[in-house]
C-alpha cells in the first residue's frame, strides 16, 4: 500500500463527486420524496439537522470510501473502464449487498433498499472510473 503513488486530486474529486451525486439522488426531484417516505422523515425532521455536522461527515466519510477505493485501485493497468468495473463491484457486490442486508433485520422495504444501495452502486462506479482515468 503505497500512499505516495495516489494522486490525491483525484481522492479529492472522486470524494466530491460521490457526495454532488447524493445531492442530486436524495433531492426531493428526483428520489429525495420516496427515500424520506421510505424512512418515515419528513420535511420538518430535515430542517431540525445540523446541517454543517451533517454535510461535513458525509464529506469526510465520503472521501475516506474514496481513499479506500483509490488505495484498491492504485494500479498502472488499472484504466477508466476497469477503475469503473471494480466500483461497481464494490457498490454493488458489497455495499449494496450490505445495505441489503441490514434492510432484512430493519424489516426496511425494498423501495428503501434500492434507493441507497442503487446510490451507492453508482456512486462507488462513478469514483472507480474518475480513480481509473485520472492516473
Amino acid at each position: 500500500m503505497d500512499f505516495s503513488t495516489l494522486n490525491w486530486l483525484a481522492v479529492i474529486v472522486s470524494a466530491l463527486a460521490f457526495f454532488a451525486l447524493g445531492a442530486i439522488w436524495y433531492n426531493p426531484k428526483f428520489l429525495g420524496t420516496m427515500w424520506m417516505k421510505e424512512t418515515g422523515l419528513t420535511s420538518d425532521d430535515t430542517r431540525k439537522a445540523n446541517v454543517v455536522k451533517t454535510f461535513g461527515l458525509t464529506l469526510l466519510f465520503s472521501f475516506i470510501m474514496a481513499l479506500n477505493l483509490a488505495l484498491m485501485l492504485n494500479s498502472p493497468e488499472i484504466d477508466a473502464a476497469k477503475g469503473a468495473m471494480y466500483g461497481f463491484f464494490a457498490g454493488f457486490g458489497w455495499a449494496a449487498m450490505s445495505i441489503f442486508i441490514l434492510g432484512q433485520f430493519e424489516f426496511r422495504s425494498t423501495r428503501y433498499m434500492l434507493i441507497n444501495g442503487g446510490y451507492l452502486t453508482v456512486g462507488f462506479t462513478l469514483m472507480g472510473l474518475i480513480l481509473g482515468a485520472w492516473k
